[in-house]
């Protein structure tokens, strides 16, 4: 198992039934979305939110300044050169984080794999080549990843993973029609997904913060309540 990544945690009840494991975007931290948690309006729902910190890397495209970062950025080109040992080092070191929670008694099935931009690319890609499948993949202000390697690597469970997607029609820097390429590509393998844009730049904002308290809800109430 990779080092396990230093983490922020909230839960919202005790004795989490179930997880989030959240990535922050570029040069953010774990920090990042920890206030986001009371808004969800997530009451009845006992869950553990994990916020793991990147891992400080030299960032090429920030002129090598070291940053918190999931992977290297080389290229802004959608076809350029990508950083795939990072992507995949990255994805390694949340892997661990889940079979964390999977040893505190919370299986693959009641987590939530969720991300904002360059750690939406991590949830996307880890997400759906997992062998086993997880409660739903978040994917936010973000991009597929190694495309090009998804239908050979895609696990067969990846299918059925219910997602949700969310991007900001006014997003200076990761453009709406990326996360849309991303959305008509996981269309096109017969994803399950909802798929939302806001008026927003590269952010979160109040409508889309409520969205993703409805899905949580919907994904979790019925299965906590059959406890």
């Amino acid at each position: 198992m990779s080092d396990i990544l230093e983490t922020v945690e909230v839960s919202t009840g005790a004795d989490p039934y179930h997880s989030v494991i959240w990535l922050h975007g570029l040069g953010a931290d774990g920090h990042d979305f920890e206030p986001i948690v009371p808004e969800l309006d997530l009451a009845g729902l006992s869950m553990r939110f994990v916020f793991p910190h990147a891992t400080v890397r030299p960032v090429t495209l920030n002129g090598g300044m070291p940053m918190r970062a999931w992977f290297d950025i080389l290229d802004l080109n959608r076809d350029g050169k990508v950083d795939e040992q990072g992507i995949r080092a990255s994805a390694a070191q949340v892997e661990a984080l889940i079979q964390r929670e999977n040893q505190r008694g919370i299986p693959d099935e009641r987590i939530v794999l969720a991300g904002f931009s360059q750690g939406g690319a991590i949830a996307l890609h880890l997400g759906l080549r997992r062998p086993s499948a997880l409660a739903g993949i978040m994917a936010l202000s973000t991009y597929m990843p190694l495309a090009k390697t998804l239908d050979e690597e895609a696990s067969d469970v990846a299918k059925d993973i219910p997602m949700f997607m969310a991007h900001g029609r006014q997003d200076p820097v990761l453009p709406i029609g990326l996360g849309e390429l991303a959305r008509e590509r996981l269309l096109e393998r017969g994803q399950s997904l909802q798929w939302h844009a806001y008026d927003m730049p590269h952010a979160v904002c109040k409508e889309e913060i409520d969205d993703i308290g409805a899905w949580l809800r919907w994904l979790f109430d019925r299965d906590q309540q059959a406890r």
